[in-house]
């Protein structure tokens, strides 16, 4: 990032910091340590143009500016004097938080085959769909459907409201996946260590290759970036999404935090705020990062078992859903999320 000022030896600026490319400021008389903050690599002539210019503006510049002039700690997003909370428990492993129209968070028990239902006002857990192949990922589409990726039957489905199956795509190891406005079904393949597309009509084609271990999988807000979670590595990657739906510009963007210095990050499941924050759920935990990609901190687990995935969910979108281990937990925060397409509108 090009910078219009520096840092002192106690890391406190004396002026403003302004991105030149995207124009963001942060603010003077901050108390960050003295590091390189990194928003996008801009044209020079003694740099050139670098190809992931246009991916990072894309990442920053969806956001007002005054988002992006200020730090976003923890405290921003938590409550004080609230945790996490029990909402079930008892499953075999628990993943793929989905929240509907009213709020309800609909989740799985992969080994255990079931897709289940939770009624967000009194956490009663319903039988949604059983024996279906181990759905893992679920997410609601603009059609107000809800949409899994079976990994077990290699396929991504849709379930109406009555739970009932229709097959959207099958031979591919589908992981995880993310259902844009449009109806393109993004969906991760962790031992094929790529990414497909899956459009509407159920045409299917590989959009991202050589990633060691694809998990979670998330759009941002606008639906230009794609971020793909490297379990095995420590970093998210962020992509390009362009008009066709395919991607491009692909590369680490967001660095996780790990228990030792070269441990994977296990990242899985992510969801993002209104605000632009990113949340993935980690070996560690959930982490939180800025629109600017910076680490924000770490939320402790509910157990110590593997956090698996995250969603936002309630009818303010306000609470966080937590799937960890054979349980599935939430707590009030202060942030707010997101839906995408027509599911947005109700």
């Amino acid at each position: 990032m090009a910078k219009e000022s520096t840092a002192d030896a106690t890391g406190e600026r004396s002026s403003p910091t302004r991105c030149v490319g995207c124009g963001a400021m942060w603010s003077a008389k901050t108390n960050w340590p003295p590091v390189r903050i990194t928003c996008f690599p801009i044209s020079s002539p003694r740099i050139g143009f670098h190809p992931m210019r246009p991916l990072v503006i894309a990442l920053l510049c969806f956001l007002p500016a005054p988002l992006l002039a200020q730090d976003m700690p923890l405290s921003d997003v938590l409550i004080a004097g609230q945790d996490w909370e029990v909402v079930a428990e008892g499953y075999k492993f628990t993943d793929g938080p989905a929240v509907d129209a009213d709020g309800n968070v609909y989740f799985t028990d992969v080994p255990g085959q079931l897709v289940l239902k939770i009624d967000h006002a009194t956490k009663q857990v319903t039988k949604f769909s059983e024996g279906e192949g181990g759905t893992s990922g679920l997410m609601f589409g603009p059609d107000g459907r809800l949409y899994g990726s079976q990994y077990f039957n290699r396929r991504i489905v849709a379930f109406d409201a009555e739970g009932k199956v229709e097959v959207i795509a099958e031979d591919l190891g589908a992981n995880d996946l993310v259902v844009a406005s449009n109806g393109n079904i993004y969906c991760t393949d962790t031992p094929g260590h790529q990414v497909w597309l899956v459009r509407p009509n159920g045409e299917k084609q590989v959009v991202a290759k050589d990633i060691a271990a694809p998990n979670g999988i998330i759009l941002w807000p606008k639906e230009g970036t794609l971020v793909v979670a490297d379990s095995a590595g420590k970093n998210l990657l962020a992509y390009r999404v362009e008009e066709d739906g395919t991607l491009s510009y692909g590369a680490p963007v967001y660095t996780c935090r790990v228990r030792q210095k070269d441990a994977p990050s296990k990242a899985d499941g992510m969801t993002v705020d209104s605000a632009g924050r990113l949340y993935v759920a980690t070996d560690l935990g959930l982490q939180m990062f800025d629109p600017t990609s910076r680490i924000c901190g770490v939320f402790s687990k509910p157990t110590s078992a593997f956090t698996s995935n995250v969603v936002l969910g309630g009818p303010q979108l306000d609470t966080f859903y937590v799937t960890c281990g054979g349980g599935i937990y939430r707590r009030a925060t202060q942030a707010t999320g997101l839906r995408y397409g027509k599911v947005n509108e109700k």
